[in-house]
């Protein structure tokens, strides 16, 4: 068995693991799969995968799934591509914490994505915060108040905003809000995660009065800086995560960044 080498990082929000891809066996793609679902998000540095290899990679975790909102690269349909130029004005893809397309009726369980470009180091990271840990931070009184509460998750909620000027070059023709109804509470392996994406949820089944309050503190004490890690990109790196137990959100720059994104079920 081919143990791999791996570090979290010091406040447990995701672990770097030390492997080369391009070589990884079967034994190690499981050992990948408990430290994801142990710490939600994983950092591959120095990885050089052509677009084959990332596919590949990928597909040991689920079935490829379609982004609604983007068209695919040209020749590969399993990787979406996030681009910003150094001309673009306005918000970054993605700036501001959230889950991705959590308003779909089943949302992709991981999130892959590879750093094609990047602007100098220190630029365009990647903020990522821990559920598991935002979860377990709170009082046993929101424990049990959000127990059993189902979220309302729209592709029209405040993250939408990001999407113009992608969509404005890849985009697709669905324009029609997309809404869905999950459990705020979601459990892995036994441990139990906020899943309450800031950027997609407009309100609460079956709470009226409460629900923008409930909803205001949830998105603030889910990205405390004790759940938090900024992820710092150089060409060739992959992140993995769960979006059941990690927010993320890109960071404003300026400069020219691209990045290949894959999502499975």
């Amino acid at each position: 068995m081919s143990k791999i080498e791996f570090k979290p990082t010091d406040n447990k929000v995701g672990c770097f693991i030390y492997t080369n891809l391009k070589n990884v066996k079967k034994d190690q793609i499981n050992e990948i799969k408990k430290l994801l679902n142990k710490y939600g998000v994983l950092f591959f540095k120095n990885q050089n995968l052509n677009p084959e290899e990332y596919i590949n990679f990928s597909s040991n975790f689920g079935n490829p799934a379609k982004y609604p909102m983007l068209k695919p690269h040209k020749d590969f349909k399993d990787i979406y591509v996030i681009e910003r130029k150094k001309t673009d004005t306005g918000k970054s893809f993605g700036e501001g914490p959230h889950t991705d397309s959590s308003y779909l009726e089943s949302p992709p369980r991981f999130t892959f994505l590879q750093a094609i470009e990047v602007p100098e180091e220190g630029k365009g990271n990647t903020l990522f915060y821990n559920q598991f840990l935002a979860y377990e931070a709170l009082s046993e009184e929101i424990k049990q108040k959000i127990e059993n509460l189902k979220g309302i998750f729209s592709s029209q909620g405040k993250i939408a905003q990001t999407r113009k000027l992608r969509m404005a070059d890849h985009g697709t023709s669905e324009t029609k809000e997309i809404k869905s109804e999950h459990k705020l509470v979601q459990s892995i392996d036994g441990r139990k995660t906020i899943y309450c994406s800031p950027g997609h949820v407009v309100g609460i089944v079956n709470l009226s009065s409460e629900q923008e309050e409930l909803i205001s503190f949830l998105s603030s004490h889910q990205i405390n800086k004790n759940f938090s890690y900024s992820f710092g990109w150089k060409k060739g790196d992959i992140a993995l995560w769960s979006n059941r137990s990690m927010l993320h959100a890109a960071t404003a720059f300026n400069g020219d960044r691209k990045m290949f994104r894959i999502t499975v079920q």
